[in-house]
This record gives C-alpha cells, sequence and structure tokens, in this order.
C-alpha cells in the first residue's frame, strides 16, 4: 500500500480508532495492577508494563496478519471479529480478578499478562484493519501507545458520557470485520466484481452488529429498571 494514498491515511486513522476504542481494558488494567505501589513507581510499572505489553501485541498482530493468507481464514477472522463488536457494545466486563502488585516487577508482570490475555481482539481488528501491512500496524500502535498509556482516563470518561462512542466504534469493527469476510480468496472475485453486492454486504453487517447491541442494551435497561422497582 502506497504510504502516499489516501487508502494508506484511512486505513492508518482506522487503526489508531480501533486501538483507541479497544484501549478501556488496558486502562482498567494498568491501572489496577499499579495500584498498590508507591507514585513514585506507579509510573514505571505504567510505562514498563504498557511497552513489554505492546512489544507482544507487535509480535502476535505480524503473526495474525501472516496466518491471514491461509485457506478460510479471512471469514473465521471476520466473524470472530464481529463477535468482539457485539461484546464490545453490549458486555459489561469484570476486572475484579487483576491482583495489584507489591513490587514494581510483579505489577509490570500483571499488566503484561493480563493485556496479552485481553488483547487477542485487538490483534485481530488491526491484523483486519491492515491489509497486511506491517507499516500500518507499527504506526498505528505507535501513535496509540502515548494516548492509552496517558490519555486512556479521558477516554474512558468521554465514552462514558458520549454513549455513541462506543457505537461508532461496534461499527468500525463491524466495517473491519465485513471487509474482512469479502477479502476471503473464496468471496473476493464475487465481491470485487459486484460492487453493489460489496457495499450492500457491508452495511447490513455493520447495520446488523449496531441493531442487536442497541436491542440487548435496550433489554438490559429494562430488566435492570425492573430489578430497581422490585426491590
Amino acid at each position: 500500500m502506497d504510504i502516499s494514498s489516501m487508502e494508506f491515511w484511512l486505513a492508518l486513522l482506522n487503526i489508531v480508532f480501533i486501538d483507541l476504542i479497544l484501549a478501556g481494558d488496558n486502562a482498567i488494567v494498568i491501572g489496577m495492577a499499579a495500584r498498590n505501589l508507591p507514585s513514585h513507581l506507579q509510573k514505571k510499572a505504567v510505562l514498563w508494563g504498557t511497552a513489554g505489553a505492546i512489544g507482544i501485541r507487535i509480535i502476535a498482530t505480524v503473526i495474525v496478519v501472516q496466518l491471514l493468507d491461509l485457506p478460510w481464514l479471512h471469514l473465521v477472522g471476520g466473524l470472530l471479529l464481529l463477535w468482539i463488536a457485539y461484546k464490545l457494545l453490549v458486555q459489561n466486563d469484570n476486572h475484579g480478578d487483576i491482583k495489584a502488585g507489591n513490587t514494581l516487577w510483579q505489577s509490570i508482570q500483571t499488566i503484561i499478562i493480563a493485556d496479552a490475555a485481553m488483547g487477542i481482539d485487538n490483534v485481530i481488528a488491526v491484523a483486519g484493519a491492515s491489509h497486511g501491512s506491517m507499516v500500518l500496524v507499527i504506526l498505528g500502535l505507535l501513535i496509540s501507545v502515548p494516548v492509552i498509556v496517558w490519555g486512556s482516563t479521558l477516554f474512558i470518561k468521554l465514552i462514558n458520557k458520549y454513549t455513541w462512542i462506543i457505537y461508532v466504534g461496534g461499527g468500525v469493527l463491524a466495517y473491519t470485520a465485513a471487509k474482512m469476510i469479502t477479502g476471503e480468496k473464496v468471496f473476493s472475485a464475487f465481491f470485487k466484481e459486484n460492487a453493489f453486492y460489496y457495499w450492500g454486504f457491508i452495511v447490513v453487517v455493520v447495520a446488523v452488529i449496531i441493531a442487536a447491541g442497541l436491542l440487548m442494551n435496550r433489554r438490559k435497561s429494562i430488566q435492570h429498571q425492573q430489578s430497581r422497582e422490585s426491590h
């Protein structure tokens, strides 16, 4: 992909946004893992823990990008990413099992291990959005890292205040997933020859994921309200 092309910069913007929209978990893990340390060590734990986590994430993403050349992996990755998009919209994650470290090294270990376990959604999403470009993967992470380290708390507050941001994020993930599915070798020729079906498929996938998220959140809100009234 040509670095001077509009396609490159749009793909980079897509990757950075995906990194940010999925960074909430990272911020929570970082904060919980370092909370028991003295203030002068917390910054070190955050910096070194995040550096280690990002290093592992780059390696994992490179591996996944290479694996996407295998038959049916685009389809499997796309379907998995649709589930991740839906989960982002409706799931309230419980991070109570993240233990705070009592030493700098323990906190760094916790951040790296927890991020590696939780980062599969980010890896798949970025691999799908990168179109096989390692430059895009690394550039996207380098741009996102400072924001994840220093701005995640602010981003979480923005998401909590403006809930529509999450739906935009879910739509971006669904769009990336749909493009991965249309990029599967078995289907790619058909979609390339039929722009109407290509864009129609993408629009339907994005609409279904957002609608499913809205409906599930509405149902959960009604159930929560009924539970409060019964008490």
